[in-house]
């Protein structure tokens, strides 16, 4: 199968991803996304943005996600803009 490079921006998953790390995803194709899996997708809000965060609920409906950063502040995630539609999950880290 073949993957995805995928390079981080941002302290939005420190400690687990830093600022410049690179990480292989597996596209996503319908395949089941668990609590604690760290997802790749379009930002809801501004799609031309590519987003690493992970699943903190998995619905029906999307996904409930949020960086590791212990500080409230250091990530944009579905606190800001709710539910992620799988519509635009790109990939997972494996």
């Amino acid at each position: 199968m073949n993957t995805i490079a995928v390079v981080v921006i941002g302290d939005s998953m420190w400690p687990t991803l830093r600022d410049g790390d690179t990480f292989e995803a597996v596209p996503y194709s319908d395949q089941a996304i668990n609590v604690g899996d760290v997802v790749v997708f379009k930002d809801p809000t501004r799609t031309s943005r590519i987003c690493v965060k992970r699943v903190v609920h998995a619905k029906p409906e999307g996904l409930f996600v949020q960086g590791d950063n212990p500080d409230p502040t250091a990530s944009t995630d579905s606190h800001n803009y709710g539910l992620v539609s799988y519509e635009l999950l790109i990939g997972l880290k494996r």
